[in-house]
Formats: C-alpha cells, sequence, structure tokens
C-alpha cells in the first residue's frame, strides 16, 4: 500500500528529503508541500524536472495555513515537518495540529549524503551564531595551505527552482545572473571575494558531484541551523551566549550539538560572563565527547570616526533578526562601542520593512536588511534614504552599497573569529 505524505517546509530541508528519501521511493506519494518563511514561495509548484519520473506534473506546494483541511482531503497518512530553527514549543504545536487531524507526524533522521571527499560541516544552534564567519577562516586556511577548496552552502531558492538545481558562484557577476536576493548575497559573496567557490541550489547529489570535480575538501556551510546534508569527517557547531538556552530549546539547533565533534562558543567578548557559562554547561551535559572553543568575536569598524558620539542608522543582517529572534545584532554593539546613537527606525520604514516591526516585536532600534526580491530592497533603499542621522552602520555581511544607493556616510561594522584551527584541522 502506497503511503500518502505531506511534507512541511520553508524552501531548503523539505525538497532535500524529498530529493533523497521519497523521489524514487514507490512506497510513498508526495502530495504536496506546505511552505512558510518564505515570501511568495507558497504560490509555486516543485516542478517535475527536479520532481523525477514518478511526479511528471510536479508537485503543489500549499501556504502551511491549510495543513489540516489539505490532511483531511487528501485522506494523508504522513506528515513530516521538514525546515528549521524552530522552538520546541512550535514543533509540537504542529504535531498536535497533524495529530489532531487524524494522522501520524514525523521528523526525518539522518541519511547522509556521502562524498568521495574530505567533507567539514559548519553548523549552529540558532540563525545568527557567526558560523559562515567560521566556514569562511576555515576556506581561507585551507586554501592557504594549498588545498583545492570548495563550500556548499545550505539551501536559498527564492526563484525559478528549475533553473536554481544547481548555482556555482565564483564571480561577482555570477551573484547578479542568477538574479540573487540579499539573503543570498549575505552568504555568497564573502566567498566569491576571497577568491573560494561556493555551491548552492535545489538538487544536493548534483551539487555536490560538480564539487567534487574541483575541490579536495568542501566544507558545508549549514544555514538555519539545519544539520548537514552530507556525511562530515569533521563537524564544527556554533552556540551564541548572546541566547544563552537556545542550544537546548530549538529544533533542530540541539541535534546539531548532540553531534559536533568542535562546539564554537562564539561572541565571547561581547557577551555575560553568566550567560557564557549557561552556554558551555549545557555543551558539557548534552555533548560531554565534543571539544569546546571559545571566541571573542571581536567587531571591526572600518571608518569609526564617521560614526563616533553620532546619530547612526544601524542595519543589521535580516535572518538574525526575524527568524534568528534577536533584538540586535553587530552594529548595535559597534555603536555602543562607539558611543553613537542609533535612531528609531520605524518613523522612516516603508512597505514590508515598516511591517516587520509589527510581526518581530522584538527588534530593538535596528533595520532588517530584509530583501527577498526587486520590491523589498527598494523599500530598504527610500527607508534608509528617509532616515534622519548623520550615518548609517552597515552590518550586513555584504557590501549593501553595491545593490542600493545610500544617500548619506555609511560604515560597514562586522564579526571577526579568532580561532586556532591547526589543532583540528591536521588530518585534512
Amino acid at each position: 500500500m502506497t503511503e500518502r505524505v505531506i511534507i512541511m517546509g520553508a524552501a531548503g530541508r523539505d525538497f532535500h528529503n524529498f530529493n533523497i528519501y521519497f523521489r524514487r521511493n514507490k512506497k510513498y506519494k508526495v502530495i504536496c508541500f506546505t511552505a512558510t518563511q518564505i515570501p511568495g514561495i507558497s504560490k509555486r509548484k516543485y516542478p517535475a524536472s527536479l520532481a523525477g519520473r514518478m511526479y511528471p506534473k510536479g508537485i503543489p506546494i500549499y501556504p502551511e495555513e491549510k495543513l489540516t483541511e489539505l490532511i483531511k482531503k487528501h485522506d494523508i497518512d504522513y506528515v513530516f515537518l521538514s525546515y528549521s530553527d524552530l522552538p520546541y514549543d512550535y514543533v509540537m504545536h504542529k504535531a498536535s495540529e497533524v495529530l489532531a487531524a487524524g494522522t501520524n507526524f514525523g521528523l526525518l533522521g539522518k541519511k547522509y549524503i556521502k562524498s568521495n571527499k574530505k567533507v567539514i560541516s559548519v553548523c549552529a544552534v540558532r540563525t545568527g551564531s557567526g558560523k559562515s564567519k567560521l566556514s569562511l577562516k576555515l576556506a581561507k586556511y585551507l586554501k592557504s595551505k594549498n588545498k583545492k577548496v570548495a563550500v556548499i552552502r545550505h539551501p536559498m531558492p527564492y526563484g525559478d527552482l528549475a533553473k536554481q538545481a544547481v548555482q556555482s558562484f565564483k564571480k561577482y557577476s555570477d551573484l547578479s545572473k542568477n538574479k540573487c536576493t540579499i539573503e543570498e548575497r549575505e552568504e555568497y559573496e564573502q566567498y566569491v571575494s576571497s577568491g573560494i567557490p561556493i555551491f548552492a541550489g535545489v538538487d544536493y547529489e548534483k551539487i555536490l558531484k560538480k564539487a567534487e570535480k574541483i575541490a579536495n575538501v568542501i566544507i558545508w556551510d549549514g544555514g538555519n541551523n539545519d544539520i548537514p546534508f552530507y556525511k562530515s569527517d569533521l563537524q564544527f557547531v556554533v552556540a551564541d551566549p548572546h541566547r544563552a538556552g537556545h542550544e537546548i530549546k530549538y529544533y533542530p539547533g540541539e541535534v546539531n550539538l548532540r553531534m559536533a565533534d568542535v562546539l564554537v562558543i562564539n561572541k565571547v567578548g561581547t557577551a555575560t560572563k553568566a550567560n557564557i557559562k549557561r552556554v558551555e554547561k549545557n555543551c558539557k551535559k548534552y555533548n560531554p565527547k565534543a571539544k569546546i572553543v571559545k571566541t571573542k568575536m571581536p567587531i571591526s569598524v572600518d571608518k569609526p570616526n564617521l560614526i563616533k558620539n553620532k546619530k547612526v542608522l544601524v542595519i543589521e543582517d535580516g535572518p538574525t533578526l526575524t527568524h534568528g529572534e534577536m533584538s540586535y545584532g553587530a552594529g548595535a554593539i559597534a555603536a555602543k562601542k562607539f558611543k553613537a546613537k542609533p535612531v528609531n527606525p520605524r518613523p522612516f520604514a516603508i512597505g514590508s520593512i515598516k511591517k516587520a516591526y509589527s510581526k518581530y516585536k522584538q527588534l530593538g532600534n535596528v533595520v532588517p536588511a530584509l530583501g527577498y526580491g526587486k520590491k523589498q530592497i527598494k523599500e530598504l533603499e527610500q527607508t534608509i534614504a528617509r532616515a534622519k542621522c548623520d550615518a548609517v552602520i552597515i552590518a550586513t555581511p555584504i557590501d549593501l552599497s553595491r545593490l542600493i544607493k545610500i544617500n548619506k556616510p555609511f560604515v560597514r561594522a562586522e564579526y571577526n573569529v579568532e580561532i586556532d584551527l591547526k589543532k583540528f584541522l591536521r588530518k585534512f
């Protein structure tokens, strides 16, 4: 008997789970995906070119709000939750909804794709922990040792899924060619500027094969606190003492914590001693075999005189503030360091940027750098233009001035990882 399945997702782990578990599995029929987090994703379809022979018409994607209705309409046997960075009460609310609708709820366990090359994975317990800075430092270190390195990034397929099945980025023009959003550029641009090839997309079996052709060491740069897609030879996991306790309260962040070979407690230079101690205690309790490393992650500002004692507008990394649930980031910390006064951005915000303050109540006097499409990028530009301030602090991983016009003096603020990698990478 064929079991009828719904996969709950957000255009990342859900598609990967389908590709690995279900695409060729005749025991199951995936009726649809439900979607959340990604704007506009529920209006699309997982295309036939990716879905395979069992799904010649592709697979529809519906808003998650229709989950109960879909379960009953299609007599569903299983619902699998396949996205990440979720508080445990949210996961159980969804499980309760599914069970109340009369079917089974599940979480898929590990079934990694295996590489014929060495793989180092870098994951986190929460979005915005500083994982990508560590991934970049690893890539640069290995490159300095004459290793051929390629980075594979957790999926962010916000456009045409069929065209984005396998993406590679080696130069800046690749970012424009692939119509990357701000969120995508924040992850890809730092590697491009360092001369390190990075791959992403939808079909991670094909992506791996492409990366293996040019590299002898592959770094998995995990996103959204998800678990790795590939079998790892060494797994780093980053924890954030600015959100102490979250490392054991979010799915699947705790899974990462328990699997780690090396647990990196980031940002200890700006977190309280009590929070650092709390995170370290949880790391030792839930993964006593892992090596624990603490990093200060100092914040650097390229032109500090522009913001010292000035009124500033602070632009922070979008995902860190939104589903990462931070009220501030590197920009706000930089402002405090140089005695700058962040202005309240709410009176100047327009469109979707303005709506973000209603949706994400925890936001402080910072602007999330949201940019999932041209309209939203324009709204971010206009919000900055309307702000009454002396200067702008840009604390995103990318140079926003490449994408939008900034009509004020601006500085860039960023975290820097200080960690001795030699002792962990001897076998690489």
